[in-house]
């Protein structure tokens, strides 16, 4: 076994270090990091448009770029999630939440550095996992039943604890719910059925992702910008921008080293997941932070926290990388994003499976090993420009806020070409104001509406299996498990205060 897959390790070092293969790898970290830092255009897009580039490289060279396009997208797409608060992509919506409030501060530069550290730190960890676990992976990976899928979903839906602050527990599950509501919009999957359309064909495919992030984040962001009219945001003066602004203290690379670590190997295994992908990284890990967290450091969280930021930049790139595992191992994609890729092995003539070990080696371990190299171009690549991206904040409001409200609507009419999602972007900016202005966290109503199709998928699965019983909840061993880790996760904060009080009554006893 050992010495198998030392000879695939080589083989992969042999086919990465060709010429062609490294310069595939650095256009594909470019192409994927500008696609990506575009609001409105993802890794699925960025993969898409580089499919044509591929016809007519073979197969391991064509793959090599694609794989660089993805990681790359993800790498970039936390530019604009930090400096305008507009993820464009699901995976970046938890970077967000503390990259933009520290750029706010007056610290761009130092968010992007976290970020970019933090996702070569996620990415690498991640690849050394994929390289020494993955066959032992994809076996666990499809011992996975509905079951076990819905309950992990229930499990990252308490990450809503993670958003909210003292005494907005409340708060962030009504959020949730109208996450969820939202996304029963459309036509059921299964029966054909029309579902709160109410008549309208523009509604028959749902609301758009997109649509919904942008209207929450980004056009919220920028006529808060107005309401709040805080004269300092006119002149706001990112500190020391230039190549010092950059500078990460090495209190600081200690204080988020335990963070990356943690966010990495969790990243990686729901990653490996079919269906799970960077999204529920990206929310896992930020929960599992704050929820571990000391009572003032998670007074920090969404105001600017350096943990904040790292967990879910580390966890998105994590499961970027452990995606791989069902896609090569199985041939299960584990993103929208892997099955593009998929069919572009298939044009290849290439299985993917358990015998593209043998059939295929320099494809499977070309796209591991290139990993390495991809990581390491995407942070020389991306930190040299960080200073000229951190000077966007030195705009003044009155520039700001209509080259926000210009990217947002061109993003989502670019994507969907339907004045009907304009419109509709438009009402859901109005509504999610009022919700704003009476502190309901925008965060968790996107996580509800992303996993709800994929609960409700498997959950009808899961009853169909268990004759419609919730048995299905208990009666095997790892659902089980998933849903005592859940419980575990929702006491957490009320054991937190009954100790904390408990202490302090102890005190005030003593004293």
């Amino acid at each position: 076994m050992l010495d198998s897959m030392m000879n695939g390790m080589m083989n992969g070092i042999s086919t990465t270090l060709i010429p062609i293969n490294i310069l595939m790898v650095l256009f594909g970290c470019f192409m994927g990091s500008l696609i990506g830092m575009l609001p409105g255009l993802g890794p699925i897009t960025a993969v898409a448009l580089m499919i044509p580039v591929t016809y007519g490289l073979d197969p391991a060279t064509g793959m090599v770029l694609l794989s660089g396009v993805y990681y790359g997208a993800i790498f970039g797409g936390s530019t604009s999630s930090i400096l305008i608060n507009a993820p464009g992509e699901a995976a970046t919506v938890a970077t967000a939440l503390d990259g933009y409030p520290l750029a706010r501060q007056g610290y761009p530069g130092k968010a992007l550095a976290i970020a970019a550290y933090s996702s070569f730190s996620g990415g690498t960890i991640a690849v050394v996992m994929m390289m020494f676990f993955a066959p032992m992976l994809a076996s666990v990976a499809t011992s996975f039943q509905s079951a076990d899928y819905f309950a992990l979903m229930i499990l990252g839906l308490t990450a809503v604890s993670a958003f909210a602050g003292r005494g907005g527990v409340l708060k962030a599950l009504l959020m949730v719910v109208l996450g969820l509501m939202l996304a029963t919009v459309g036509t059921d999957q299964t029966s054909g059925i029309q579902r709160f359309t109410f008549g309208s064909l523009e509604l028959l495919d749902g609301i758009e992702f997109l649509l919904l992030a942008m209207a929450t984040f980004a056009l919220t962001e920028a006529l808060m910008i107005i309401l709040k009219r805080d004269e300092s945001s006119d002149s706001l003066k990112p500190k020391m921008i230039g190549f010092k602004s950059l500078k990460v203290t090495k209190e600081e690379f200690k204080f988020i080293a335990p963070t990356i670590a943690r966010s990495s190997i969790l990243g990686f295994f729901i990653g490996v997941l079919p269906g799970a992908g960077a999204t529920l990284g990206s929310f896992m890990s930020y929960g599992m932070e704050r929820n571990l967290a000391p009572p003032e450091e998670q007074k920090k969280f969404g105001k600017g926290s350096l943990r904040g930021l790292a967990a879910p930049e580390t966890g998105n790139n994590a499961a970027s990388s452990g995606s791989f595992v069902p896609l090569l191992c199985l041939g299960i994609p584990g993103s929208g994003t892997t099955a593009v890729m998929l069919g572009a092995l298939i044009a290849y003539g290439i299985e993917p499976g358990p015998r593209m070990f043998i059939d295929s080696p320099e494809v499977f371990w070309g796209v591991i090993m290139s990993m390495y190299l991809g990581n390491v171009f995407l942070l020389v690549l991306n930190l040299p420009l960080i200073p000229y991206f951190a000077r966007l904040l030195a705009i003044p409001r009155n520039l700001m806020v209509p080259m926000i409200l210009f990217f947002s609507l061109m993003g989502v009419y670019l994507v969907t070409f339907n004045d009907f999602d304009i419109m509709m972007m438009v009402f859901i900016c109005v509504a999610a104001m009022g919700l704003r202005l009476m502190n309901m966290p925008m965060a968790p109503l996107l996580l509800g509406f992303i996993l709800g199709g994929l609960m409700e998928d498997n959950l009808r699965r899961a009853l169909l299996i268990y004759d419609d019983s919730i048995a299905f909840m208990w009666q095997r061993p790892l659902t089980l498990g998933i849903n005592l880790a859940t419980i575990i996760i929702l006491l957490l904060p009320l054991l937190r205060a009954f100790f904390a009080r408990r202490k302090k009554a102890v005190s005030v006893t003593q004293g």
